[in-house]
């Protein structure tokens, strides 16, 4: 069942990138006036040596004043120059800023948009290279580029204008080797080239993700001894991303090569010289009148070699445009156009299934190419949770007991059926009133950079310091926080490490804090000691009356604990009921109990032979 009154769940188009720099438009043409002024003053002391050589080489004495001005002109284009260029740059550095920061506030918006689920499935790596690396990359496209295509084109033209004034056919001569690079650009265009880019950038994200995975798993990978195994994703990322760079490489080298040999100062010399020469011979041009073509034939490759050599850059920063273009184009969390308020916290699911990406195969997520499995994880699922009750959902590992909770708090909408809460489906509340009434801790916690008190009350940031304390002793995590440097006002990250079961503990005060009426637990307590889980489940059955509770249990305390258990294998509930009438129904379930039970009293028998050893 879909919801009439949700808006549709279509991408919206993705934004161009002159629409994305459309508010910056009067910046950039400050940028190009700029520019513009000073590549044309950067002009006047070529043609300051021209005049001076003409005048010097002229037959009789010279005209003292004549040189004078000519110098000071010559000086005077200088300044102007190196004053409007540095300002150019100096706007252009400063738009970039603005550029990037507006960049990252619309990426943060629209992932905050984004249906959580589907951030959960990429890799944090990609993610960060994404606000970071990508947004970087768009520095010489808005700080550069600008600046250099004005160069581009304008320095040439004048100098044209000023040289078919002279002599119309060395001038064509002297175009020679700017029309050679310029035959060569579509040759790094290719089919094959922008392919080799393209598996460039995905190798390079796959290093950035690799690398992150690594460091953010270090310390399970010192425990265990796994460090072989750990670094050889990265080695094998290293290698793919090696092996494209060199393609890329050998494909772009002989045309970057020769590009680089048609606009040196040795080749423009040589043809000017040649051409020069027979016009010389020929008595078509005076030898004074050589020299313009001298000058101005450097100054006129000078600004194309410039714009080839950050080729790549621009190249990377279109690229990375692009992906940034992906991200804004993501499909948000679809709002209805009617929200209903919910009547109560009774939470039912009708019929749920659930594919990851559906049946229609891939999509693009991000910038990238995401396969979509299309098998079901979770099917016909019907499932109530009373208010006042807690539901605890066993099975083995892919059962889909993790995708069946993220429903609730509408990490992902279920691909057939629906769920409800009081009475209402899910897709029919809007999400500040969804999160309002659903709260979850799940057992991989992210903590804001930010003060413990403020990711304390992240879900109640008008929430008081002693609301922030109260909720903080519930989750047994108030002794902890004291003993920090500056205690509820330590920064995560800064002065404050805590272990992972510590960050489990905040965000359990974190939900205690918001009080929802529904409560979403992944293993919430999974790093905890037994006794703090004891405290902490004291603490969530103080007010158990008033919420209703789900939660994804592995240890047998929980269960226990849970007014209903419902089993999972392959996506569907095979059994259901307490935790006595399902050990004397000596199914699934039971048998579930009995390997969990061997394994704890295994693990308590090696911890106790482990203690022994260290009393001998």
């Amino acid at each position: 069942m879909t919801s009439t009154g949700s808006t549709g769940s279509t991408a919206p188009q993705p934004p161009g990138v002159v629409r994305l720099l459309r508010p910056y438009a009067g910046g950039f043409a400050a940028v190009v006036v700029l520019q513009v002024i000073g590549a044309v003053a950067g002009l006047a002391p070529l043609l300051a040596v021209v005049e001076l050589g003409r005048t010097l080489l002229a037959p009789g004495p010279a005209d003292d004043g004549h040189v004078r001005n000519v110098v000071i002109v010559g000086a005077a284009g200088l300044l102007v120059r190196l004053l409007f260029t540095a300002a150019s740059s100096g706007v252009g550095h400063l738009l970039d800023t603005r550029v990037q920061l507006s960049l990252r506030r619309q990426l943060a918006a629209r992932l905050g948009r984004v249906p959580i689920g589907r951030l959960a499935r990429r890799r944090t790596g990609e993610l960060a290279k994404l606000v970071g690396e990508d947004v970087s990359a768009v520095h010489p496209l808005i700080a550069h580029t600008p600046g250099e295509l004005v160069s581009a084109f304008v320095v040439p033209l004048v100098s044209l204008g000023y040289l078919l004034t002279v002599d119309w056919r060395l001038t064509l001569i002297t175009l020679i080797p700017v029309l050679l690079a310029v035959a060569l650009v579509p040759l790094m265009m290719t089919p094959a080239r922008l392919r080799e880019q393209k598996e460039f950038d995905a190798a390079m994200g796959r290093i950035s993700a690799s690398v992150v995975e690594f460091v953010q798993g270090i310390a399970v990978v010192k425990a265990f001894g796994g460090s072989e195994r750990a670094h050889s994703a990265f080695r094998t990322a290293v290698g793919d991303f090696t092996r494209s760079f060199y393609r890329m490489v050998r494909g772009l080298s002989s045309v970057a090569a020769g590009m680089q040999v048609a606009l040196s100062p040795p080749f423009v010399l040589l043809a000017v010289l040649v051409g020069g020469a027979y016009r010389i011979t020929g008595g078509g041009l005076a030898p004074a009148d050589l020299l313009p073509f001298l000058l101005l034939g450097l100054g006129l490759t000078a600004p194309v070699a410039a714009l080839g050599h950050g080729f790549d850059d621009l190249q990377a920063a279109r690229r990375a445009v692009g992906r940034i273009r992906d991200v804004l184009a993501e499909p948000s969390l679809p709002e209805p156009v009617r929200p209903v308020a919910p009547e109560g916290h009774r939470v039912e699911l009708r019929d749920v299934r659930f594919a990851y990406g559906g049946r229609a195969g891939g999509e693009r997520r991000f910038g990238y190419e995401v396969a979509a499995t299309g098998r079901e994880v979770l099917r016909g699922i019907d499932l109530v949770l009373e208010p006042g009750t807690i539901t605890a959902v066993v099975g083995p590992s892919g059962s889909g007991k993790s995708t069946l909770v993220q429903l609730l708090p509408r990490f992902y909408d279920p691909t057939h059926g629906s769920v409800l809460l009081g009475g209402v489906d899910l897709r029919e509340v809007g999400s500040q009133e969804l999160y309002r009434r659903v709260s979850f801790v799940f057992q991989d916690v992210r903590l804001l950079r930010a003060s413990v008190a403020d990711n304390i009350a992240l879900a109640v940031p008008h929430a008081d310091r002693d609301a922030v304390v109260r909720a903080a002793r519930r989750a047994s995590i108030h002794d902890r926080i004291l003993e920090l440097p500056r205690g509820y006002d330590s920064v995560i990250g800064e002065d404050a490490r805590l272990s992972g079961g510590e960050a489990q503990r905040v965000s359990i005060a974190r939900a205690l804090l918001a009080d929802a009426p529904v409560l979403v637990l992944d293993e919430a307590t999974a790093f905890a000691d037994p006794q703090t889980e004891q405290a902490v489940r004291e603490a969530l059955a103080q007010t158990r009356e008033k919420r209703t509770t789900l939660v994804i249990a592995h240890r047998l305390e929980t269960i226990a604990d849970a007014d209903t258990v419902v089993m999972l294998r392959d996506g569907e509930i095979v059994e259901r009921g307490t935790t006595a009438e399902l050990l004397a129904r000596n199914g699934a379930f039971a048998e579930f109990w009995k390997i969990h039970a061997g394994a704890m009293e295994a693990g308590a028998v090696e911890a106790g032979a482990m203690e022994g050893e260290e009393a001998r």
